[in-house]
């Protein structure tokens, strides 16, 4: 009864303050505009024909072959890599948190694992795998003398991939581990069991959640995949680059438009599985901390063989990525190994580098601060007000994580090339410099979102109550108690949609106009055209970029963060 009458009252204060409404209604009608929206024009688009409502435009796209094996593609490579990158991120976890390493070089080459694929553009490996092992790759040719070596392909793809998401499954599994209390496992331990024996009768069962978990993240991920089956695919589509190939070479909205639709529907059934049903379960096995420390793998017969494959695995990653730094300063790949700057004098002398960048700067610049914010809001509603619309408000913005970027992208343009329902309200929104920030801000904001719950959820609600107490109006609670409390996620949101918008290919690829040059569209371009010097160059002003940023707000986050206050008020 008491729970009932607290909701209640907590209702009544809210809708006493026009702020806290005001603001709700507006991320309402944000969500419903530019995420829902979108999705439901592309559902009603695909069924409505000039005749009426019809399923021809289903079996139209259901009928061709090159769909089937488009399908068939992205099933299977989904699959596989996220069984891949499942495992592989089981094994990098296991021996991080299991295994006594005895050098930090091994931890540190594992944290700078974990950050790449974060900070990375997300072809930067497509391209390395074609210049280390391609026709004119320096493993493939320069060193082993193969001439014929073809990277392209469904293999290529799930190589990738792997590569590609196995540093997220890590860092889920990792956490995963560190909570399992060691005595569990010791308990086995002392009664005779092996360390296989303790891993497959204890560990595994504990974390088998979390792994489903991560291999069905890592399943979305892969399906929603663009950059990478449209670089190194080949002749292997996959749905993400069939809608792009539909769209702007049949020039079939149509057809794009269900053919978005089923794509959706297999990441929403896997979204739909991973957070109410894999994720709650992992959390309700393994919550709190381990209650004392693990007695860590010290023989030399385990502990060996893991830090190396671990180790060469590691680096053999970061090879990839360093591979196309030298692309861009040797003056012909494969053949002429000689430094020169001729491919970054081209970038900006002769490509219009400097607009692409200034572009790409700019519209970033502005998008993360609206998405750290926005994500900060979201999370203070869902975690600290009670309010009919919050579940509304939490499922739609974390819904973009599961909304492939091509799927997006065809839904902005049926939803607005000809305005609002085709009626030509807010047409002026597409082909234009919001349409851009408005997408960035949309892809970002799942993750920041989910960082601020997290940081909210640690807050002790009477800190908030005592500055009500005192007269103050929920904007000024929330910029002058909450904000600062969880700065340091504010400031980690900001970063991270900085870097994942300059960063964005898949949804801006179909939504840019000539007006604007992003990056990695010129990445894209110049890599499918086999220019590979100028794409690196491209790429290589990017990672820089983008590891300026982590930089600069690691050093923002020390001296002026949370923790630092913490420690000095101490």
């Amino acid at each position: 009864m008491a729970t009932v009458q607290g909701a209640q009252l907590d209702r009544k204060k809210l809708m006493a303050d026009p702020i806290m409404v005001t603001t709700i209604c507006l991320l309402v009608v944000f969500l419903a505009l530019f995420i829902l929206y979108p999705l439901a024009i592309l559902l009603v688009d695909s069924f409505l024909t000039e005749s009426g409502p019809s399923l021809s435009i289903f079996e139209r796209i259901l009928s061709m072959a090159s769909f089937k094996r488009a399908f068939v593609n992205t099933m299977e490579i989904s699959i596989v890599a996220g069984l891949a990158s499942t495992l592989v991120g089981l094994l990098f976890a296991y021996v991080e948190v299991y295994v006594k390493l005895r050098t930090k070089i091994l931890s540190g080459i594992f944290k700078v694992v974990s950050i790449l694929p974060v900070v990375s553009p997300p072809f930067v490996l497509s391209l390395s795998m074609i210049l280390l092992f391609g026709k004119s790759g320096l493993i493939t040719r320069s060193l082993l003398g193969i001439r014929d070596n073809n990277v392209y392909g469904y293999w290529g793809i799930v190589i990738i991939q792997v590569m590609t998401f196995f540093p997220v499954c890590y860092m889920m599994l990792r956490g995963l581990l560190k909570n399992i209390d060691p005595s569990l496992e010791e308990a086995a331990r002392d009664m005779g069991a092996s360390r296989w024996k303790v891993f497959t009768s204890v560990t595994l069962p504990l974390v088998l959640p979390g792994l489903g978990n991560a291999f069905l993240v890592t399943m979305i991920e892969s399906m929603a995949d663009f950059a990478n089956p449209m670089m190194i695919g080949g002749d292997v589509d996959t749905l993400a680059t069939s809608i792009y190939l539909q769209i702007t070479g049949a020039y079939d909205k149509q057809g794009a438009a269900a053919m978005a639709v089923i794509l959706l529907c297999c990441t929403l059934t896997m979204f739909m599985i991973q957070k109410y049903v894999l994720e709650a379960k992992a959390t309700a096995t393994l919550s709190g901390k381990a209650s004392r420390a693990r007695m860590l793998i010290t023989d030399k017969s385990v502990r060996l063989p893991l830090a190396i494959l671990c180790g060469a695995a590691a680096m053999f990653v970061i090879l990839m990525y360093v591979s196309v730094v030298f692309g861009s300063l040797f003056k012909t790949w494969g053949r002429d190994y000689t430094l020169t700057f001729k491919w970054y004098d081209r970038v900006f002398n002769h490509l219009d580098g400097g607009k692409a960048f200034t572009d790409s700067f700019v519209l970033s610049f502005i998008a993360a601060p609206l998405t750290s914010l926005l994500a900060m809001i979201i999370s203070y509603l869902v975690v600290k007000k009670k309010f009919a619309l919050r579940g509304f408000i939490e499922f739609v913005s974390m819904l973009a994580m599961a909304v492939p970027g091509t799927v997006l992208g065809v839904g902005y343009i049926r939803g607005f090339a000809s305005g609002l329902f085709h009626t030509g309200v807010m047409q002026w929104f597409y082909g234009s410099a919001v349409l851009l920030v408005v997408v960035f801000i949309v892809r970002s904001l799942p993750t920041g979102t989910r960082s601020g719950i997290s940081a909210l959820r640690q807050i002790d609600k009477s800190i908030e109550e005592s500055a009500y107490d005192m007269g103050a109006n929920s904007f000024q609670v929330f910029m002058t108690v909450t904000l600062p409390l969880i700065k340091d996620s504010f400031l980690s949101g900001l970063v991270t949609a900085f870097v994942r918008s300059i960063t964005a290919i898949s949804a801006v690829i179909l939504v840019v106009t000539p007006q604007f040059l992003l990056i990695t569209v010129q990445i894209n371009e110049y890599a499918n055209r086999g220019e590979y010097g100028v794409a690196c160059a491209f790429s290589t002003i990017l990672i820089l970029i983008t590891y300026a940023a982590v930089a600069l707000m690691n050093l923002f986050i020390k001296f002026f963060g949370t923790s630092k206050s913490t420690t000095e008020e101490a």
